[in-house]
């Protein structure tokens, strides 16, 4: 990994962590309405698994998904005002929050429902497969979708078709709240797959140089047509499930120590900044640490303390704007909506 690539993951990192707290604060002055289920704590993954992505490559998200919007591409100022329910929005304003859509970049949407990625995002890559495309989908999903019955009839499907399709769980251990053990009877999700005869791993989904090379490695062979492959993305949320979640079913003890010694934000500005190591700083980090210590540092290269605060800076005045942007794109009318419906429309009757 070069050093250009390891500080625009570096940026992305901090421009979804700066996003979704002000996203938060925008929700609490009234401005954005409904459900709002934010990201920190685990853009990693989301930054790591896009990053290896190809542009032609489709995405599929969840109601979970303004990172993977700000990641693939979408402008910060129409993810925030597809928040706010305006017509500067990707989705034009009628989508919101879970419904963001964007037909140029591939970005096929978030969905609402627990386990609608899997059939969407199955059909696509049957479709890919018909045309005989160099092309992939990129499923993600949480922990919690694991037990809906469209996860295995999809998977099956996949593995039946060898379908070009990663199904990537960002495994924050909490559906809802509700912690895995206590709604799955098998809480290693990436064992699931070995039924239906899909390579599976399981990866930190905290350190987004791993996830990134377990994505290349799982589109390598997806592209070298190996069939569907899935990973398990173990990750933590630091806030509640939504804005409407306090989030007290979980140890304050627990959250702690994630926020301390887990935050993927925290680990890559901090690891960014070090300089090489020797072998004794090696030692002296843990074993635990060794491998993606000498690895990120061996690969990325540095960044100095002012190209760093220059980088935060630009990535507040990115959310500045896109808040301005927000407040000051029309609200949708009864016309854009009406066209909206009518481009959807073959004929049917719509009762």
């Amino acid at each position: 990994m070069d050093s250009v690539l390891m500080q625009e993951m570096l940026r992305d990192m901090l421009l979804a962590r700066a996003f979704e707290e002000r996203a938060a604060e925008e929700y609490a002055q009234g401005n954005i309405a409904g459900f709002l289920h934010l990201y920190p704590g685990e853009e990693a993954v989301g930054v790591g698994v896009i990053r290896a992505t190809e542009p032609a490559d489709y995405i599929v998200s969840t109601y979970r998904e303004h990172v993977h919007a700000l990641v693939r591409g979408i402008p910060a100022g129409a993810v925030m005002a597809e928040l706010f329910g305006k017509k500067g929005g990707c989705s034009g304003g009628m989508g919101g929050s879970m419904h963001l859509f964007d037909r140029e970049r591939r970005f096929m949407g978030g969905y609402a429902i627990v386990g609608e990625t899997f059939p969407v995002a199955t059909g696509i890559a049957y479709a890919i497969a018909m045309r005989e495309l160099p092309e992939a989908v990129i499923c993600f999903f949480g922990d919690g979708a694991v037990n809906q019955g469209t996860f295995h009839e999809s998977l099956n499907m996949a593995a039946l078709w060898r379908l070009p399709v990663l199904f990537v769980c960002e495994n924050n251990h909490y559906q809802i709240g509700t912690e895995i053990h206590r709604h799955s009877a098998v809480t290693e999700v990436y064992k699931r797959a070995c039924g239906y005869r899909i390579p599976a791993k399981k990866i930190n989904g905290m350190d987004v140089l791993a996830v990134y090379q377990a994505t290349r490695d799982a589109l390598a062979q997806i592209r070298a047509g190996n069939g569907p492959q899935l990973l398990e993305c173990e990750t933590y949320r630091f806030r509640g499930h939504s804005m409407a979640d306090a989030g007290n079913y979980r140890p304050r003890v627990e959250l702690q120590a994630f926020e301390k010694t887990e935050d993927p934000v925290k680990i890559a500005t901090a690891e960014a900044l070090l300089p090489y190591p020797s072998s004794e700083q090696i030692i002296a980090a843990g074993s635990d640490n060794i491998e993606r210590l000498a690895s990120y540092l061996d690969r990325a290269g540095h960044i100095t303390p002012g190209a760093l605060e220059a980088m935060r800076q630009e990535v507040k005045q990115i959310v500045d704007a896109a808040v301005r942007f927000a407040h000051e794109s029309p609200e949708p009318s009864m016309e854009d909506a009406e066209a909206a419906l009518e481009c959807n429309r073959h004929g049917e009757v719509l009762l």
